[in-house]
């Protein structure tokens, strides 16, 4: 795949960012696009590397090489035809996706590893460009209804598959917008909102019916929508943020990120009752927890104008190399630099926050903190310790909890008399993602826990091929890696 020497002739070459004072400006996406040249040439390092691991790599079994050897024929058409096979959604996964496939890429056993999910984005953007991807209603009707309950990407995803059989799919949300955690999670400056717009509008074209402001299990009892429709497919995501239950965190500033994301998405898109803001504008800003989201509050943070931003992570700082006991191909615990922490953040790490301080009127104005270390012993849980005189106080005007969440909410479950694991995830196999009463059935988040994007659409699509063939007694939509139906 690619050419058989590519590999050797040309380095790795990612986008390059608008600089930092530029970009900090405003919310829009600041990567600068490979000449179609340099991606020809990334497609081309695409090495004939007999299996290829980066299938295995990426939950949606994406055909990779295939559509690396289509970049470097400059048969762009073909490759968006390849991609699509696999992923209803590249245009979200090339922004977003944390690329698993990069690190199962041969190649970077040794070498930088294809620049995978570059590739991927330019592709679907330039079948945007070219008007490659059209509306494809279904020919034939099933006369069989589906409801959608959650627009996230494992909902549209499965609700993309189920319309292609066939069956009238209608997609119910309770935000006054679709999209979930990719409208108001991911701040703009990653992912503008557009790029969701001009996909919803060919999924409406395909047929599919959106019902947005409609909280189910609130506005409309889930047994309801059990008798109405033949199946129903729960894909709301993992929703319940983890606390931090510590002296003050009831202070006004302690906020939890997923309350300070979607206000300002909401804020960007020009909405103006916002309720009580929250805003990082000159205040000394301190983000508790070390993944995307905290990045996410790190960049913008420094939008608002923070004065000053701080990361604390409990962990040690990971080491920018594979570590020992995570190999190739599996996914390693790296050292990860955001382009947010590149913007002028603080990260410090091993360290674990004891109490929020507030002054006479409730408001934080810091926190103390310790130094930690883990103690590992083979066969044992890791073991948590303070390090004594090592505490420490912060001055802090918003502090940003970005730890994460613990499960899904529960009230559609209760209602339809749903099993659930410790975590409030509803039980389900991944063998047809069937839950323990007929006809419902669960995919992403809300089933398997937090996880990443690439997994919510992989989750969408099976689901959807399980549910055609509980309605329909098979079912000829795609599994994983099948590469069937490339429709765009």
């Amino acid at each position: 795949m690619g050419k058989t020497t590519g590999f050797m002739e040309f380095d790795r070459v990612d986008e390059a960012y608008v600089p930092v004072q530029e970009r900090i400006k405003n919310y829009k996406e600041f990567t600068e696009p490979l000449k179609e040249k340099e991606l020809k040439n990334q497609g081309a390092r695409c090495m004939d590397c007999g299996i290829p691991f980066c299938h295995s790599g990426c939950p949606l079994g994406n055909l990779i090489p295939d559509f690396n050897d289509a970049v470097y024929q400059g048969k762009w058409e073909k490759a968006t035809e390849i991609l699509h096979s696999t992923n209803n959604f590249p245009e979200f996964t090339g922004r977003l996706c944390p690329a698993p496939c990069e690190e199962a890429c041969v190649l970077g056993i040794n070498e930088d590893p294809v620049s995978i999910e570059n590739i991927e984005k330019n592709i679907v953007e330039t079948a945007f460009s070219n008007g490659w991807i059209k509306a494809n209603p279904p020919s034939k009707k099933t006369g069989k209804k589906v409801a959608v309950i959650g627009s996230g990407p494992a909902g549209l995803a499965a609700a993309q598959q189920l319309n292609r059989a066939g069956h009238e799919v209608t997609v119910y949300e309770r935000d006054e917008k679709i999209g979930g955690l990719l409208r108001y999670g991911i701040p703009d400056f990653k992912m503008e909102k557009h790029v969701i717009d001009r996909r919803l509008q060919i999924l409406e074209e395909e047929g599919i019916v959106f019902k947005t402001g409609v909280n189910v299990g609130v506005d409309v009892d889930a047994k309801e929508l059990k008798s109405e429709y033949d199946a129903v497919l729960l894909s709301g995501g993992a929703t319940v943020r983890r606390k931090l239950p510590i002296q003050g965190a009831e202070l006004n500033g302690v906020v939890q990120a997923m309350d300070f994301l979607p206000q300002n998405n909401r804020r960007v898109d020009g909405i103006k009752d916002l309720g009580e803001e929250i805003l990082a504008t000159n205040k000394n800003v301190i983000v508790i927890g070390g993944g995307d989201t905290g990045s996410d509050c790190i960049g913008t943070s420094i939008r608002h104008g923070a004065e000053s931003v701080t990361n604390f992570e409990i962990m040690p700082m990971a080491t920018t190399d594979r570590p020992v006991n995570q190999p190739w191909p599996f996914w390693p615990m790296r050292l990860r630099t955001s382009s947010s922490h590149k913007e002028g953040a603080e990260r410090v790490f091993s360290i674990s926050t004891k109490e929020f301080i507030g002054d006479e009127k409730g408001n934080l104005k810091a926190l103390k903190t310790v130094e930690v270390e883990w103690e590992i012993k083979p066969g044992q849980r890791p073991v948590l310790k303070e390090l004594p005189g090592t505490e420490k106080e912060w001055k802090a005007e918003l502090v940003l909890l970005a730890l994460g969440f613990t499960g899904s909410e529960t009230t559609v479950a209760e209602q339809l008399g749903l099993e659930m694991d410790n975590r409030t995830n509803i039980k389900a196999s991944t063998d047809n993602f069937r839950t323990n009463v007929p006809g419902i059935f669960v995919a992403g988040d809300q089933r398997r826990g937090q996880s990443l994007i690439v997994w919510a659409i992989s989750e969408g699509r099976e689901a959807a091929h399980h549910i055609d063939s509980f309605l329909m007694g098979n079912s000829e939509l795609p599994l994983k890696g099948s590469g069937d139906l490339p429709r765009l």
